[in-house]
């Protein structure tokens, strides 16, 4: 069985450090952004100098045998402006880890695996870091269309990264598959600067255009492990052509766990 897609692999970079078409009547923003039309195929950055095409990933509904258990795959993407965390929190998931120091810009496209244990079911997880500088957007557009979930993060210290939020989720409609599933994260509420994007600015914008939302820190790793895992739990509802236990709700999941890790917030 052919394996997920691999990204050619960039120079792994500290991003830790924190710095100062139909009727789409009746649907919320982020409906009409995913029944619109989207792009044609693309190709992997890798590939346009040999003129071919991306190889795609493996579909969810493969599975493949696992210590017993089937196992299912999913990319996972993390995008979001340059120094909002991507890379802290891809680490602190992976690895467990804060990763403190100078703030240098991951390059390109870098990749993790993790495999996680969801109700008997492992589930292998692609994690692709990718680059927020405005020079590699032509690089990571060309792995939008074979995520299987997004990831979309703002610093809440920067009302920029905040503000851009909207640019991404354009971007997220001309290049994503429609069924993509999307989360926003507002990461580094840890820190001690002054937050200039609030909590209920976040859930306003997530309830607009109909996403889960949740904050997070890789710093003390608040909320890093359940975005991850409720990411995984769709995935794995969707990749199951039977289910056999009641249909899991995204919202309900992370509205439901995220408010007991609130009370835990530095």
């Amino acid at each position: 069985m052919a394996a997920p897609a691999r990204p050619p692999r960039g120079r792994h970079r500290d991003q830790c450090i924190h710095k100062p078409g139909g009727d789409l009547r009746g649907r919320t923003p982020w409906q009409r952004l995913r029944d619109t039309s989207f792009g044609a195929d693309t190709v992997h950055a890798g590939a346009v100098a040999q003129g071919t095409r991306s190889p795609g990933v493996a579909g969810l509904s493969e599975a493949t045998s696992m210590a017993g258990h089937s196992s299912d795959h999913g990319v996972v993407m993390l995008v979001g402006d340059s120094g909002v965390g991507k890379t802290c929190l891809l680490v602190r998931f992976k690895d467990g880890a804060f990763l403190a120091g100078t703030f240098i810009s991951t390059v390109g496209i870098d990749f993790r695996n993790k495999v996680l244990d969801v109700d008997g079911t492992k589930v292998k997880l692609q994690l692709w870091d990718t680059a927020g500088q405005e020079r590699f957007r032509s690089v990571t557009h060309a792995y939008y269309r074979d995520a299987h979930a997004l990831l979309l993060l703002y610093d809440v210290t920067s009302k920029a990264s905040f503000d851009n939020i909207q640019a991404w989720l354009t971007e997220i409609r001309e290049s994503a598959q429609p069924d993509v599933v999307l989360m926003l994260l507002g990461n580094k509420v840890d820190s001690a600067q002054e937050h200039a994007v609030r909590r209920e600015d976040g859930e306003k914008l997530a309830k607009e255009y109909g996403l889960p939302f949740m904050e997070t820190s890789a710093k003390t790793g608040l909320n890093v492990d359940l975005a991850f895992t409720a990411i995984a739990k769709e995935l794995k509802q969707r990749s199951m052509k039977a289910p056999s236990e009641p249909h899991f709700r995204l919202h309900d999941y992370v509205e439901r766990e995220g408010r007991g890790a609130s009370c835990c917030r530095p």
